[in-house]
């Protein structure tokens, strides 16, 4: 990590970022390839688990890869999450999965052309941290109740008594209304099954504004933006107000400008002038420093 982030050591309290994916190929963004890619991420491991607060977090996003020229699935996402893991002696809280069943169909090779495969629809969300209670509260993010459940709500009534699993259900541990569901480790980000509360980051809406910024200005828009109902969720799940967090792989600062709108404070660390220049069409009236000014 850079010396600027030096001083912040222990007092981030949450990283959530999506770091270029393991891709077979190069892109423009700079992502690293086979096990030059896990190397890479194993090594920012320590750095960035220094920078968290005791009750703080990590939220890593990866997506898939496959191996090229074949319809094989690479294994390399899952094991460079893990080496990252290791290196930086972290508890795997959660393994979440971010699905987006709108995403268009790929690898398109095996999946348009051979129709050998299956779309690849969701992306890998592993939620870290050093302590084995990090800040979290999932009633930040409730998700709306179905009608079974309001309705049953409304009666004050449903079958009790033991399942055929074993399970043994009381007669009034679900009639309190608490405001609406817990969510489960599968993330559909199209808005369907998801907090109300954050459904104003879903869709395509909020980056519209970015966009139009990028076209004006000439500059490059991002091509692989993290999805900001993803970095929305999990700010509101594992912070407060106030609370500092950082994404290390800033892109076009999706996550700064949640956690702006979410009222925490923010840091975003992208090494593309371009990409950076580009992400103030999320902060209108902000002016950036001129990089010639800032020390190291």
């Amino acid at each position: 990590m850079g010396a600027h982030l030096q001083e912040y050591k222990g007092k981030v309290n949450l990283i959530v970022t999506s770091p270029p994916f393991p891709l077979v190929r190069k892109k423009r963004y700079g992502n690293e390839t086979g096990e030059a890619y896990l190397k890479w991420l194993e090594a920012l491991a320590t750095p960035l688990a220094e920078l968290l607060t005791d009750d703080g977090s990590i939220v890593i996003e990866i997506g898939n890869a496959w191996e090229e020229g074949a319809p094989i699935m690479s294994t390399l996402p899952l094991e460079a999450l893990l080496a990252f893991k290791r290196a930086a002696k972290l508890n795997l809280c959660q393994h979440v999965i971010c699905h987006n069943p709108a995403r268009l169909p790929s690898p398109a090779a095996w999946v348009n052309l051979k129709r050998a495969r299956l779309k690849d629809s969701f992306t890998h969300v592993w939620w870290m941290s050093k302590a084995e209670f990090p800040k979290a509260d999932n009633r930040r993010v409730l998700n709306p109740y179905s009608k079974d459940m309001k309705k049953l709500l409304e009666r004050q009534s449903y079958n009790a008594g033991t399942r055929p699993s074993g399970h043994v259900i009381s007669k009034t541990g679900f009639l309190t209304d608490h405001g609406g569901s817990i969510g489960p480790n599968v993330l559909d980000l199209t808005g369907e099954h998801y907090p109300e509360s954050l459904l104003k980051y879903t869709g395509t809406g909020w980056d519209a504004g970015y966009r139009s910024y990028c076209k004006e200005k000439g500059l490059p828009a991002h091509p692989a933006r993290m999805q900001s109902s993803l970095s929305a969720f999990f700010i509101q799940f594992l912070t407060d107000e106030n609370d500092l967090v950082l994404d290390p792989f800033g892109g076009s600062n999706t996550t700064g400008s949640v956690a702006e709108s979410l009222n925490r404070r923010w840091i975003a660390v992208e090494a593309d002038r371009g990409y950076v220049d580009g992400s103030m069409g999320r902060f209108p009236g902000l002016t950036l420093q001129d990089p010639s000014k800032v020390a190291g």
